[in-house]
């Protein structure tokens, strides 16, 4: 399996040109989406990597992982191969649970792969992912975020399209609340009919939407800004009328969204995010509630083009005119009821 990166490359010299005070360094904060990998071509970030990223100055208490192919074992058969990575994303939860880096709880919830295309027959793929997760499994995902437009990918092997309107993948999305799991769905906004048939075909399931939804801004979608926002919110408000579907904020710094802050001598900071993302992030807010929205980082992914401190300054920013329970619900509170995680053991009303 290739696991080649299609993303910006990170580079902490270009990063380290653009510094910035923490804003609200008292707001805890759960960041629900990143990945740990060790790709080719130095692409690496793994527990350590993370815990710098933790420590930064804002407080973040804990975070969820999320599949990324890493990890998987070879030596197994191909459907129960990602069982790998739940072992590994465990073993980094482990080392943050011992205490020994501090009171900062990495990986503490985690989503793992299955292939769901195998319908009834993902069970016994549940079952062995749960082992390897040591109790912190509390969702899956898979490739599902397609288009055919070739300069439009996420994922080095892009998947099929029509995943989640296929009966086999939504009987098997039928079957994860029986284990206690969550399903995240990473798609295009060209794809968002297709979540909101999928809600409504499990509607026991708790759907979770990455990224805003993926609003695009590449391939035939450049320069075409305002047409995609429209089409992008109108869908988005078809999909928030299903009241098991969730939302993720963040996961814009990627190259389907066409902002490429990468190519800028200098990295954005907090003000630059704000003015570029907040229309995207409040008509989040405003189409499904604070109560179903949670802020993302998508590090490492998105840190190809902005700095931990700036991003998360920037969501504080866009939030100032909300309620403080509102912005709780944003921070923290929305992401440890989705995923489950121990409110009291980190610190938590």
């Amino acid at each position: 399996m290739s696991t080649r990166s299609l993303h910006p490359p990170v580079r902490p010299d270009w990063l380290a040109l653009t510094q910035e005070p923490v804003l609200e360094p008292e707001l805890p904060i759960v960041d629900c989406h990143h990945h740990l990998w060790d790709r080719p071509e130095g692409q690496r970030y793994l527990f350590l990597d993370l815990l710098a990223d933790m420590e930064a100055g804002h407080d973040v208490r804990a975070t969820v992982y999320l599949q990324a192919r890493s990890m998987y074992r070879p030596d197994l058969e191909p459907r129960m191969q990602p069982v790998g990575e739940v072992e590994f994303a465990n073993g980094a939860a482990a080392q943050a649970a011992s205490g020994l880096y501090g009171r900062r709880y990495a990986c503490a919830a985690i989503v793992g792969c299955a292939d769901l295309m195998l319908g009834e027959r993902v069970v016994p793929v549940l079952d062995a992912l749960e082992r390897a997760g040591g109790g912190r499994l509390r969702g899956i995902r898979n490739q599902t975020a397609s288009h055919d437009d070739p300069q439009i990918t996420s994922n080095p092997v892009p998947p099929p399209p029509g995943m989640l309107v296929d009966p086999d993948f939504q009987t098997a999305a039928r079957l994860l609340p029986r284990h206690g799991l969550t399903l995240d769905v990473w798609a295009f906004h060209t794809q968002l009919g297709e979540v909101a048939a999928l809600a409504d075909a499990c509607p026991g399931t708790t759907i979770i939407l990455n990224h805003c939804g993926g609003p695009l801004g590449a391939g035939r979608y450049r320069g075409r800004r305002e047409e995609v926002f429209a089409a992008w919110s109108g869908a988005l408000a078809v999909a928030a009328e299903r009241p098991n579907i969730r939302l993720k904020l963040g996961g814009l710094a990627m190259r389907v969204n066409g902002f490429d802050f990468h190519e800028r001598e200098r990295p954005p900071g907090s003000a630059e995010l704000v003015e570029a993302w907040s229309p995207y992030i409040l008509r989040c807010i405003e189409l499904f509630g604070p109560e179903r929205c949670m802020f993302e980082s998508n590090f490492p992914v998105d840190k190809g083009m902005v700095g931990y401190v700036p991003l998360w300054n920037a969501f504080k920013l866009m939030t100032t005119d909300l309620a403080a329970a509102e912005r709780e619900k944003l921070f923290w509170r929305t992401a440890t009821s989705t995923y489950r995680l121990d409110a009291g053991l980190l610190g938590l009303g």
